[in-house]
């Protein structure tokens, strides 16, 4: 679940809880250049204010004016927009694209409670909904799941937030973080090095100083799960490493030059771990962009990332040291 979905899901619940009437909305099906693709989801009070977005804009504001000049749906129903090329224009849907949401009342804030909690335990959950009998559940999800919408079966995936579990807590790490989260990961720092421990101060992170491979086994590692090594020690990086290599994370990288990365590789095929499992690993880290400075290796790692997390191929990667996306 990205951080968007639990802000519309939270809010929801809120606005509940305080004796608002509450709506969801949500994006099932579009065709042509529809800003927003199927699962955008979108929470509507009563008296009109939003939180979300399924469309460019101006979706927004008719579905708010129809709430405030007394439209009110008691089960779930389908809207289209943009059906005439005029009417797409009018409602920001680019080359006559049409767009058909979801409707619901927010009647039993239960389920959602429910979805928040899973998916903040790292579980990858399911909520189905049934348009005719307005009936919810939720499950366990599969990967490779994916939103879906027959006609009367909604079937909406709720994925753990993506996480990063970054070794060391120096100046680069700081930055690192900062910026991590403005794209909407969970940071975890850690460093068993108390110098470092006392002057890490980047607000809504975790911080432990157990011992990094001892961190990555406690938690586990799945697919919405990165791992960044940048303290330069052999003894915290490469026993993490180890770890990781043989998890599901989507993303093992480590800082270095190409000489320590080299001697690196080395190091970590003198232990259980397959060719392939070494080839995952990102270093030395980062896109080539000519970083420098803390703030740009930053910038690259997280490019880096997003690009592996999104399955584009590593364009700025220098070709002898791209592994696979």
């Amino acid at each position: 679940m990205d951080n968007l979905d639990r802000q519309v899901l939270d809010q929801a619940v809120a606005w509940h809880g305080e004796g608002h009437k509450v709506w969801l909305v949500t994006v099932v099906e579009t065709w042509g250049s529809a800003p927003r693709p199927p699962g955008a989801l979108l929470a509507l009070r009563d008296d009109g204010l939003v939180v979300g977005s399924v469309s460019g804009g101006c979706v927004e504001d008719d579905l708010i004016e129809r709430v405030r000049s007394g439209e009110r749906y008691d089960k779930p129903s389908v809207i289209r927009y943009g059906v005439s090329k005029e009417e797409a224009a009018r409602f920001g849907l680019p080359c006559g694209g049409t767009l058909r949401l979801i409707q619901e009342p927010l009647t039993d804030p239960a389920w959602a409670r429910e979805v928040l909690r899973r998916s903040a335990a790292h579980e990858l959950v399911v909520r189905t909904l049934d348009l005719e009998t307005g009936e919810t559940t939720v499950g366990k999800g599969g990967r490779g799941e994916a939103f879906s919408f027959d006609g009367r079966m909604m079937r909406a995936v709720f994925g753990p937030r993506w996480r990063v579990v970054v070794i060391g807590a120096g100046q680069l790490s700081r930055v690192f973080a900062s910026m991590a989260q403005a794209l909407d990961f969970e940071v975890i720092c850690c460093d068993p090095r108390e110098e470092y421990h006392l002057t890490w101060d980047v607000p809504d992170t975790e911080f432990t100083s157990e011992m990094p491979d001892d961190l990555i086994m406690r938690i586990g590692l799945d697919a919405h799960s990165a791992v960044v090594a940048v303290t330069h020690d052999p003894k915290l990086d490469d026993l993490a490493l180890i770890e990781a290599l043989q998890s599901d994370a989507f993303y093992v990288g480590a800082l270095g030059s190409r000489a320590n990365n080299a001697a690196r590789r080395e190091r970590l095929a003198m232990f259980d771990l397959t060719p392939d499992q070494i080839g995952r690993l990102h270093g030395p880290i980062g896109l080539d962009i000519g970083s420098r400075t803390p703030a740009e290796i930053a910038v690259s790692i997280l490019a880096e990332m997003v690009a592996v997390r999104n399955n584009v191929p590593l364009r700025q990667k220098k070709p002898e040291l791209a592994p696979a996306a």
